[in-house]
């Protein structure tokens, strides 16, 4: 039976007892009474296993709640903790690219100066062989010109001695 309502009919006992004359007292029907006592006897503690159970279940509701919470939290921890060094591993590998690309121009710029030294060089030298060619050329224009002169022209006639 609820307590509540034992107690509500222990309340009516007392509006129903007869007060005693010039005093705040009243008279109750004991056998009213004592059953109502007994009532309330046997409902308290079951009143109470209910609270108690209404608590323990309480309580574990707010240890899985605080267990959920602090998973959560690790979770969250943990997932930021990726993302950082995710960052981290994404800030090296730039950094490192950035690096290749530098080493990579150096090494085209100091490729192209030396390509472009060895060209220079081997333009100069073919300019001095051909410039000993043009020579020899000329040289051998010369000569067959002077030749074909000297061919054409006359030769003066000498008187026969005889």
């Amino acid at each position: 039976m609820d307590i509540l309502h034992l107690v509500d009919r222990l309340e009516e006992l007392f509006n129903e007892s007869r007060p005693i004359w010039f005093t705040h007292s009243v008279m109750v029907d004991e056998d009213r009474m004592l059953d109502l006592i007994d009532q309330m006897r046997v409902s308290i503690p079951e009143e109470i296993k209910k609270a108690q159970q209404i608590l323990a279940q309480r309580d574990r509701i707010l240890a899985q709640a605080q267990e959920e919470a602090n998973r959560t939290i690790q979770l969250a921890r943990e997932k930021a903790e990726q993302m950082i060094e995710r960052d981290a591993i994404i800030q090296a590998a730039h950094a490192r690219a950035e690096q290749i690309i530098l080493q990579a121009r150096m090494e085209t710029e100091s490729t192209k100066r030396d390509a472009d030294e060895y060209v220079l060089e081997s333009l100069s030298r073919l300019e001095v062989e051909l410039e000993k060619m043009l020579n020899q050329v000329r040289n051998g224009v010369r000569a067959l010109q002077s030749e074909r002169q000297q061919a054409m022209s006359p030769t003066p006639v000498q008187p026969d001695k005889d």
